[in-house]
């Protein structure tokens, strides 16, 4: 089922009810009323049942983050935000607009990571976003620094 797109998942609360349906589990509760009550599948149930069994508390344990790790770490990612605010025109462009195709390209010659054109426009949108929000200002705002179209971001 998921999560509705944007929403991250809250990990811990995943683990309270794993936690959770093993304690109604040792008080007598049946599988498929253990899914009723948590609503969840009772296959769910009955494959945290297995990892317990099998594995003991540490399967039911949280993993930590979701997903691939990033390529950039945290430290870069400052660096790549102080070079966004030096503008593109450090590198070379003539115009001051941040374009995905641009960015990938500042990516790729200061840290030496390759980023596809669409997926590089993700930081400088996230980070045009913060520096909106922390100005105070609306997201139009940037759009004069900042190519948001869809053709410039690589998508047609």
């Amino acid at each position: 089922m998921g999560n509705p797109a944007g929403v991250p998942r809250d990990f811990e609360a995943l683990e309270k009810r794993r936690f959770q349906a093993i304690q109604m589990l040792e008080r007598g509760l049946r599988q498929a009323e253990i899914a009723r009550q948590l609503r969840v599948v009772p296959q769910t149930v009955a494959r945290w049942m297995h990892d317990y069994r099998t594995h003991g508390k540490s399967a039911l344990r949280k993993a930590g983050r979701a997903g691939r790790k990033p390529r950039l770490s945290e430290k870069q990612r400052q660096q790549l935000e102080k070079l966004l605010v030096a503008g593109p025109e450090r590198l070379g462009y003539e115009t001051p607009l941040w374009t995905c195709p641009r960015v990938a390209h500042l990516i790729e010659q200061e840290f030496a990571v390759r980023y596809h054109e669409g997926m590089s426009g993700r930081f400088w949108l996230v980070w045009a976003g913060a520096r909106s929000d922390r100005r105070g200002e609306h997201e139009n705002a940037m759009k004069s620094r900042f190519s948001i179209g869809k053709r410039t971001c690589g998508r047609s």
